[in-house]
């Protein structure tokens, strides 16, 4: 069974894609419900979830939002249940669910491709800040 923060959705990520980390920041500072915690997809706890939920590590580079117990969710419809959550201005995000998820995702593995090359790449995963620190497993 994985050590898990009680009632917290967990959001695993790309810990080198400046896009990725922007989108984490962005998540924290509107997650006035203290919802979510943050893994990098490739870091001891981040290959641990994904073992238990059967994603082979290093198969994916995609954003995963993970309910413990209850499901998880990859590409766009994670990113649009993470709106979802956050609610307020994101809220209007999810509208894009009337599209089918293969459409969306053709959108987001778009974006995805080509993420290093319009945002850039870190040498290493972010490193949280003092103020933030207590967000990440």
């Amino acid at each position: 069974m994985l050590d898990l923060p009680k009632n917290k959705k967990i959001i695993l990520f790309d810990g080198v894609c400046n896009l990725c980390d922007n989108t984490v920041q962005k998540v924290i500072k509107a997650d006035i419900h203290d919802q979510f915690r943050f893994t990098p997809l490739d870091s001891e706890k981040g290959v641990e979830i994904l073992n238990y939920i059967g994603v082979e590590a290093g198969t994916i580079d995609s954003i995963i939002l993970y309910e413990p117990g209850q499901a998880y969710y990859v590409k766009a419809e994670a990113a649009l249940k993470i709106a979802g959550f956050l609610g307020g201005k994101y809220s209007f995000l999810t509208l894009l669910n009337i599209f089918p998820n293969a459409l969306l995702n053709r959108g987001y593995d778009y974006i995805a491709k080509n993420r290093y090359r319009w945002y850039g790449k870190k040498d290493q995963c972010m490193i949280p800040t003092a103020e933030t620190l207590n967000k990440f497993i």
